[in-house]
């Protein structure tokens, strides 16, 4: 189905200075998902939450985010994608402004379910309007680059921000730093972007919203439950068990409803399940890679938070080269599995490389090594991912295809981080037990922790190594230049792996 659009950006500089602010809005994003995990200890003593409870200051978010992902989308692709970009920008602000404001839990609490609610919106009105300003290949390709590059080091940059607003400042900045992004993103998106929309009256399938809603909840909540009940618990089993009949169930609906929520059609295509199956495997490392090299250097290092921030530079200048210098660069002239693959394997060597660190390892032959390895492979990988999720997609279901990769990426992240965690900590309680009669020597400790992050280090390379050879057959794309190109200057789609509903 045709989409109705105001005319495009005149010029190409009017189109670059509008993926500025889009890049604004979505560093933000990025920026929030790891800006609290510093600043946790802080916040935690000042409000007087319990340990308990602290783990829902990160849920609230996830939970909000990850459950309303598509409807964000789709209410982006029928009231119009500038419009709901400009709202959820001034939402976001607001819920922000409300959490660094908080005097209690409570309000914290729901500051984050908001915050979560509105990036919800924010996420695929972005990329989908990213996806209909730029159509040219050339100029399709360096912007997908740019936009993987922050996805990809935002992470990072968010660990810098976090430590040095908490050092230097409070850790209610840590929520107050997003005022003033989303106040400029939405001054420039205002400014500079054209409204899009998909035609015809909203009408959205309310079952489909329960059931995914729901099913995508249950998924989250249960992951985040496995870091303190263990995968083995029956309320982990019950929820992910919950999730996946309710996501089954939306699937048949789905197929069956006139104007579903997802069209089947977006995630059936080979090239789009193999993008959505690419991030979602990269995030595993990503966020394993994070949550483990903050600890180790904070917990065995003793790196000061701002140290720890400052010594994650490195991965995101990696991010920038390879997105910026290789992934812009080929884009449009190879198949997208020549460089997810290639990425995919760097990044498991680099999670790989994790099991040679000891206590006393160095900067230089440890974390900056893994560091270096996973994000060149990253910046390989994000910008061709975010590229193909979208390319080629009916632009009436630009945001919906857009919420689909934020969801994979939500998903992904939050089953990774879940499933590393208790891999490390059974390792490093077994190692404790095997080493009892050293009673409670520090340096025991910090080995048994390092042990810990070395074999979820392991498990990760395998997982991500596991993706690569199943997009390799997978995602038997061909280079843009072998495809027909559509009126619109973007690529036709690839082979579907079901039948279109």
């Amino acid at each position: 189905m045709a989409t109705t659009k105001a005319r495009a950006p005149e010029t190409s500089s009017r189109r670059w200075a509008a993926l500025f602010f889009i890049g604004l809005a979505q560093l933000m994003i990025i920026l929030d998902a790891t800006v609290v995990n510093i600043a946790l200890p802080s916040l935690q003593r000042d409000l007087g939450i319990s340990d308990g409870d602290r783990q829902w200051i990160i849920t609230a978010y996830t939970l909000a985010f990850g459950g309303l992902l598509l409807l964000g989308g789709r209410i982006a692709d029928h009231t119009g994608r500038k419009r709901t970009f400009l709202i959820a920008l001034v939402g976001f602000a607001a819920a922000s402004a409300l959490g660094g404001a908080a005097s209690g839990p409570g309000m914290l609490l729901a500051a984050r379910a908001l915050q979560g609610a509105f990036g919800a919106l924010l996420g695929p009105s972005a990329l989908s309007l990213l996806t209909v300003t730029f159509t040219q290949p050339g100029e399709r390709a360096k912007a997908f680059g740019i936009w993987g590059g922050i996805a990809a080091a935002g992470g990072a940059i968010g660990l810098l921000v976090s430590g040095a607003l908490t050092d230097y400042l409070d850790w209610r900045w840590c929520l107050y730093i997003n005022i003033p992004i989303a106040l400029v993103a939405a001054f420039g998106g205002y400014a500079l972007l054209d409204e899009s929309r998909r035609p015809g009256k909203a009408r959205f399938d309310v079952p489909g919203v329960v059931l995914v809603t729901g099913g995508l909840v249950a998924i989250v909540y249960a992951t985040s439950r496995a870091e303190s009940d263990g995968w083995g618990s029956a309320t982990v089993i019950g929820l992910l068990a919950a999730g996946g009949v309710l996501l089954a169930a939306f699937a048949l609906v789905e197929s069956r409803t006139r104007q579903p929520l997802l069209p089947l059609r977006v995630v059936a295509d080979r090239t789009r399940g193999g993008a959505y199956l690419s991030v979602g495997v990269a995030v595993v490392g990503m966020f394993g890679a994070f949550l483990f090299m903050t600890y180790y250097m904070q917990v065995v290092k003793g790196y000061s938070p701002v140290k720890a921030g400052v010594a994650f530079l490195p991965m995101a200048a990696a991010v920038l080269v390879s997105a910026g210098g290789l992934s812009a660069r080929l884009l449009p002239r190879v198949p997208p599995r020549a460089l997810i693959v290639p990425g995919l394997l760097i990044g498991s060597c680099g999670m790989l490389w994790m099991a040679t660190l000891e206590a006393d390892t160095s900067y230089a032959g440890g974390v900056l090594v893994t560091q270096l390895m996973i994000g060149f492979g990253a910046g390989l990988i994000m910008p061709v991912s975010l590229n193909y999720a979208t390319h080629g997609v009916d632009q009436g279901d630009a945001g919906v295809a857009s919420a689909g990769v934020n969801t994979a990426q939500q998903i992904g992240g939050s089953i990774g981080t879940a499933l590393l965690n208790t891999i490390a900590t059974s390792a490093t309680v077994d190692y404790l037990a095997s080493h009892a009669s050293s009673g409670q020597d520090p340096a025991v400790a910090r080995q048994a922790v390092v042990e810990g992050f070395a074999t979820a280090g392991a498990w990760a390379a395998g997982i991500i190594l596991a993706g690569a050879l199943i997009i390799a057959v997978l995602m038997n794309t061909p280079s843009p230049g072998h495809r027909p190109v559509e009126e619109d200057g973007t690529a036709g789609d690839s082979e579907p792996l079901l039948a279109s509903p």
